[in-house]
């Protein structure tokens, strides 16, 4: 069942194609982390976040949902999918009505859809190629309404009292790897009754001997270390379970001029070549049942088999990245890149009007008040990383695989003797 239909369907949700087609056609407007920091520390104006997230979240949320008619009929035909396309379409008439089993649900739609037909080449790209964006444009929304509600609820959080919502501008890396460690360790002893040490190093090439602190979301960065920690005690405890000793995860995390990396090193025994994109392939991973709890035995460290790809996802948000590299048969490193800053800064001061520029397509609404507020942009900065729909996302779609252009070759040479 296409989505288009779906919404035709339900009369009273009648106006709410209409809406999409008009907030698709404006691009979603990126922020940079400097913009977050800048918005959230000098004299925010309550007005000003919530005429831009009226415009905003619409113009983001409307961009991925013309992307969903483009998914297989028969994946959109499965119960989940029907449940969470009607969850978006209530989440465009009320923005701030979050849904927290967005996550867990799609990847039960797509089991469902597994079960019923298989996998094939040209659906596994197109799923892949949404999928990335979707759980993308899920974070950055979030991001938004989190930001808003953090810093005007009128309460400070006294954990984190110089938070701006949930950014940390001076987030001490080594503090949230070792949180994050922790965590992974009481469920590695909890499900095996051990777990291997953790040895850290560090390196500033930028002030020797100092603390590693950069401007971030700590609940992201912790969200990716949690899952490489889990992933590499897994695999070292089970390669190493007749073992008396286990090796220790190796973390070196490492500050330079534009990037802060985190590089995880374990000894659990590494993956072929082929299998490390399928690693963060949303088609080849197995998601348990929403209700029934998988019960195998590596349930409580396994999760549904998302937590590569949408960590991937959170390294990228802010134009960073996440990267396996692996010796089969010994070990795996998970390499973490964030960006500390651009390259090329300068400064603008704006003051807030309700115009914006035109071009071939109309840019996403600018923020709209009567309140005077100073952006400091940086050319090169930390900015969100935002899917739009266009023509060259649609091509993407329309488009199938061609032949590979390199020889397969068989299992056995051919004989060329007589």
């Amino acid at each position: 069942m296409k989505f288009a239909q779906y919404l035709l369907k339900n009369s009273r949700m009648v106006g709410i194609p209409k809406q999409v087609e008009r907030f698709a056609k404006f691009s979603p407007s990126p922020l940079s982390m400097k913009q977050f920091i800048d918005f959230g520390s000098t004299d925010a104006c309550e007005k000003t976040s919530f005429v831009f997230l009226r415009q905003e979240l619409p113009v983001r949320l409307a961009n991925i949902m013309k992307e969903i008619d483009f998914l297989p009929d028969k994946l959109l035909g499965t119960p989940s999918l029907r449940l969470l396309t009607s969850w978006f379409t209530e989440a465009l008439v009320t923005v701030r009505n979050r849904h927290n089993d967005v996550v867990p649900t799609m990847a039960q739609g797509v089991v469902e859809y597994k079960e019923a037909f298989g996998v094939d080449p040209v659906t596994d790209q197109n799923v892949q190629y949404f999928l990335d964006r979707f759980y993308m444009s899920r974070i950055s929304t979030r991001m938004l309404m989190n930001q808003h509600t953090l810093i005007f609820d009128g309460s400070v959080n006294p954990a984190h009292p110089k938070h701006i919502g949930s950014i940390d501008p001076s987030c001490d890396v080594v503090e949230v790897v070792k949180d994050a460690y922790e965590a992974s360790k009481m469920l590695c002893e909890q499900y095996y009754l051990t777990s291997p040490d953790m040895e850290i190093s560090l390196v500033n090439s930028k002030n020797p001997d100092q603390p590693l602190h950069l401007v971030y979301v700590p609940s992201h960065l912790y969200h990716m270390l949690f899952e490489l920690f889990k992933n590499a005690m897994r695999a070292t405890v089970e390669t190493h379970e007749a073992s008396f000793t286990l090796p220790p995860v190796k973390v070196r995390v490492s500050l330079g001029s534009e990037d802060l990396t985190i590089k995880m090193s374990d000894r659990g025994g590494g993956v072929p070549l082929r299998k490390i994109e399928r690693l963060f392939s949303y088609m080849y991973s197995t998601a348990p049942s929403p209700v029934h709890i998988d019960n195998s035995r590596n349930a409580p460290l396994a999760g549904f088999g998302y937590g590569l790809p949408i960590s991937r996802l959170y390294a990228k948000y802010f134009q960073g990245d996440l990267q396996l590299y692996s010796m089969e048969g010994y070990g795996t490193s998970a390499v973490i890149y964030l960006k500390v800053r651009g390259t090329h800064a300068h400064m603008h001061t704006h003051k807030l009007t309700n115009s914006h520029t035109h071009t071939h397509k109309p840019h996403g609404p600018s923020l709209t008040t009567s309140c005077a507020v100073v952006i400091q942009a940086l050319s090169s900065d930390s900015v969100e990383r935002l899917p739009v729909f266009n023509q060259s996302a649609l091509r993407h779609y329309q488009t199938t695989p061609e032949a590979d252009d390199w020889c397969m070759p068989s299992k056995e040479p051919k004989k060329m003797g007589k």
